[in-house]
């Protein structure tokens, strides 16, 4: 009987103890994981392996994600063609739930994640013409609460038509730039937007880039567009093109100074011409010409073409009235006739008297002397008509420069007149319209079909 009991005992003992082995085990484990949690390389292939490619959506179907900072820069602007290349910098966070660890997995605060291997969301450019968008880098950084912290650069190329070009170049204007998130009848990715917009550089050739600022546009699902106002620098326009046609225009009428008689006035018209279409041939190269509100300067050098087109016309006209009382060549030609007539019929009296003075008596020298008088007459005479018709052209060449110096004069008061006026206005384009789907009936969550119409049916018919 003793010895059963101390056997008994015994065994308690030996489970006791078996116990207090097995819980002391227990605890150094825990320890052991405790003090050995996973690394921040561990944390990442444990996120990478659960390939969250989708969008973090909740019973809402949306996600909302914040743009931190946005940042501009103007990389160039076509004026011919009017478009705008520009860089923009977007900095983007959202939570994703699932991406979330506590303390118990890891101690680490943020970790870095590939970022092709998790979903991140594509901006939604309305009125791009091109767009190229590259992760700024290749890695984003997501914190143990699930927010991920993600920037992307986007090159686009935007057409810029609601620029009026009018008063070129003293031209200020605003070219539109949507970016807005994905959004259908019942999903979306709503974007919100930061309070302002930050500029890199500001001067690309002659165009600046002045602020830029996001509106709102209510009256399509409160899409949002970056306002991009922009400048030209009139210098070089003005040095370029401006300037040079008013010296030629001016160039013009001081050539009235010149004389009528001979070429030189002529060659120097012909000159300024050729030179004018020289300008206006760097004028269609550098603006486009098309649309109605066509800029103010292609009329411009079209009049200052016509004007010295005409001028050159006149002085031709001119210097003809000076050699003969008409401009028809017709009749120059007979008047050469006559002329040469009177000529040879002066070299015939000439020889006449000549002879007479050598084989002839008194009275044939008499009537010789007689036939020289009338000669002289004859060339004073058509020295005096000559003087007449160079004395009328000099007339008509006043008025000429009278009429031409009146025409500028009026033509630059018209111009300022038409500059200071808001006398073309271009309509602003819309940079959205209207979606091409239809919400389809819904009632209680269910589809429901009208004579034997399915939802394809319904969605295509329109």
């Amino acid at each position: 009987m003793f010895v059963t009991f101390l056997e008994k005992s015994s065994k308690g003992s030996e489970m006791v103890l078996q116990h207090r082995i097995t819980l002391l085990l227990l605890i150094f484990s825990c320890l052991i994981v405790l003090t050995d949690s996973c690394n921040n390389r561990c944390l990442a292939n444990m996120m990478i392996n659960k390939k969250m490619k989708s969008a973090p959506q909740g019973n809402t179907c949306s996600v909302n994600v914040s743009i931190t900072s946005i940042k501009y820069e103007t990389m160039s602007f076509d004026t011919k063609n009017m478009q705008m290349s520009s860089r923009i910098k977007v900095n983007m966070v959202w939570r994703d739930l699932e991406l979330q660890w506590n303390t118990t997995i890891s101690d680490a605060e943020a970790v870095m994640l590939p970022v092709d291997k998790i979903w991140t969301p594509e901006l939604v450019l309305e009125n791009v013409i091109d767009v190229t968008v590259k992760p700024y880098t290749h890695d984003v950084q997501v914190n143990r609460d699930g927010l991920v912290d993600y920037s992307a650069i986007l090159f686009i190329s935007v057409s810029c038509n609601d620029i009026n070009l009018f008063n070129y170049p003293f031209v200020h204007g605003e070219c539109s730039v949507a970016i807005n998130g994905w959004n259908q009848s019942k999903c979306e990715v709503n974007f919100i937007h930061p309070p302002n917009v930050s500029i890199v550089g500001g001067i690309q050739g002659e165009w600046e880039t002045l602020s830029v600022i996001i509106e709102q546009d209510q009256s399509f699902q409160n899409s949002s567009y970056l306002s991009v106002s922009l400048s030209i620098s009139p210098f070089s326009a003005v040095v370029t093109l401006i300037l040079p046609s008013v010296l030629i225009m001016l160039a013009d009428l001081v050539t009235f100074s010149l004389p009528v008689q001979g070429g030189e006035r002529n060659s120097l018209k012909v000159t300024l011409v050729l030179s004018f279409t020289m300008f206006l041939l760097i004028l269609n190269d550098h603006l486009s010409s098309g649309g109605r509100c066509s800029p103010i300067l292609h009329y411009h050098f079209c009049f200052c073409l016509v004007n010295l087109v005409f001028s050159m016309m006149v002085s031709i006209c001119l210097t003809r009235l000076t050699l003969n009382d008409t401009i028809l060549s017709w009749k120059c030609s007979k008047n050469n006739k006559k002329h040469k007539k009177t000529v040879s019929l002066g070299q015939d009296e000439d020889a006449g008297v000549i002879a007479t003075k050598t084989f002839s008596d008194l009275p044939s020298e008499v009537a010789s002397l007689q036939k020289v008088v009338t000669f002289l007459e004859n060339i004073d005479q058509k020295a005096e008509v000559t003087s007449s018709n160079e004395s009328f052209v000099d007339g008509l060449d006043k008025i000429c420069f009278c009429f031409f110096l009146f025409i500028d004069i009026i033509y630059i008061i018209v111009v300022v007149i038409i500059t200071r006026t808001d006398l073309c206005k271009e309509k602003r384009k819309e940079l959205w319209v209207n979606e091409d789907f239809y919400d389809p009936p819904y009632t209680n969550g269910h589809i429901h079909y009208y004579d034997n119409y399915s939802f394809y049916d319904y969605f295509f018919k329109f």
